[in-house]
């Protein structure tokens, strides 16, 4: 068994040999700044998170919407619309913020930094995706575009090529 190996830019976790020779061994080394994409995989959905529900919990009252209704009702709330799109604007974060937090923390293993900043695009495209999605002056079918939030998926992006990175260099043990 090799010894855990530090050094300024990697940390090394060494996967001891396999008792059957037919089967390679991976060495995975952690780079330095992997503490970035930590940051930004845990709080950056953290912080993102929170900036997305205070509009619905906003909108939940002033559209007078309530628990245990995740959506208004067309017909029995007056503001249904409006409420919706808020709602259906936190909703779609969610929907991906599993995928997202996973791809992060193995891309970030191939390319933190770009992870991390990835983290950045992510969170404040998410923000201006309900931005767009929420202004009823526009139309609900491109409203979510039309104030940048497409931003989010250049993090989306970053973290599946890195990710996709990882599991090629896995693969090829290069």
């Amino acid at each position: 068994n090799d010894p855990p190996i530090e050094s300024h830019h990697h940390r090394r976790c060494s996967i001891s040999s396999h008792p059957n020779p037919s089967m390679s061994t991976f060495t995975l080394e952690i780079p330095a700044a992997y503490g970035w994409v930590v940051l930004g995989a845990g709080v950056g959905p953290f912080i993102a998170n929170i900036m997305l529900s205070t509009p619905v919990m906003a909108a939940r009252k002033r559209c007078n919407v309530q628990y245990p209704n995740l959506y208004a009702v067309p017909g029995k709330h007056e503001k249904a619309d409006e409420f919706n799109r808020v709602q259906r604007s936190h909703q779609n974060f969610l929907e991906g913020l599993d995928q997202y937090i996973a791809m992060t923390l193995l891309g970030g293993l191939k390319y933190p930094y770009a992870c991390a900043i990835g983290t950045i695009f992510f969170v404040v495209g998410s923000k201006l995706y309900q931005i767009g999605y929420c202004d009823t002056t526009l139309d609900v079918a491109t409203a979510r575009y039309k104030k940048g939030g497409a931003l989010k998926y250049i993090g989306i992006f970053t973290s599946l090529f890195s990710t996709g990175a990882l599991a090629y260099s896995m693969i090829t043990q290069e």
